[in-house]
């Protein structure tokens, strides 16, 4: 038994094996990424006959809607059409009615946030609308205080024991470094920053919303990330969704 841990040991350093391991995974999403530009097309034309109103999901992960043309950097199955969102989108301008994003934007550089915004207003109709869902910045930040609310206080927790169980003091100290560093976070927005970027990228009529909530039906009840991690009320903490829309005719 010995022997057979000491050579678990030596496989998970060694740099060949796990660099073989890290290659082939690569190669693999590479294969779906070109499987997915290959059949992108006749994907998108396909969604665009077939529904009147235009609803397009940018980042969809596992979570594919109905109604919506669902996209992703790495297709995760068949209903989901293969799209890098930083670079130029493949459609005409004003081609959509509406665009979401849920817990994506955080993961790619600002400057590629930015671009992807100008994209959206593009081909956002006029008078369509946006609406992204991403992590609070000044949420983690206000965690670092001394005096902490039973919110606070149940946030931290619930994460540390969550991903962090080692950890057994300053655990807010630990938690915000999580939150920059972990699960490929690029960039976190606060609601000013988060604002101040889709104005300068042409939006209008920017407004706030609690996970779920919006004055439009079409948008309503959306985000799902509070269900993937096992807590919606951690989501409605944590997180906001931002609501913009296109100035009708464009500017």
């Amino acid at each position: 038994m010995n022997v057979l841990r000491m050579i678990k040991k030596l496989t998970k350093r060694s740099g060949l094996i796990v660099g073989g391991v890290r290659a082939l995974r690569a190669g693999v999403v590479d294969v779906k990424k070109v499987f997915g530009w290959i059949t992108r097309t006749p994907k998108i034309k396909g969604y665009l006959r077939k529904n009147h109103l235009k609803k397009l999901q940018l980042g969809t992960s596992n979570t594919v809607m109905d109604g919506w043309l669902n996209t992703d950097l790495v297709p995760t199955n068949r209903n989901v059409v293969y799209l890098d969102a930083t670079r130029r989108l493949p459609f005409s301008r004003d081609i959509f009615d509406y665009i979401y994003s849920e817990h994506m934007i955080e993961h790619i550089e600002y400057q590629s946030a930015v671009s992807m915004l100008h994209e959206c207003f593009r081909v956002l109709k006029p008078g369509g609308r946006i609406r992204i869902s991403t992590p609070d910045l000044k949420v983690y930040t206000n965690l670092h205080s001394e005096e902490k609310t039973a919110s606070q206080t149940f946030y931290i927790d619930w994460v540390i024991q969550r991903f962090m169980p080692e950890v057994d003091y300053c655990k807010e100290v630990f938690l915000i470094n999580n939150a920059f560093r972990a699960w490929g976070h690029q960039f976190l927005y606060d609601r000013e920053t988060m604002r101040e970027t889709l104005v300068r990228t042409g939006f209008e009529d920017i407004r706030y919303y609690q996970p779920g909530m919006s004055d439009d039906e079409n948008l309503r009840g959306l985000e799902s990330h509070g269900d993937l991690v096992g807590g919606r009320e951690i989501n409605h903490f944590e997180a906001f969704a931002v609501e913009g829309r296109v100035p009708n005719p464009k500017k």
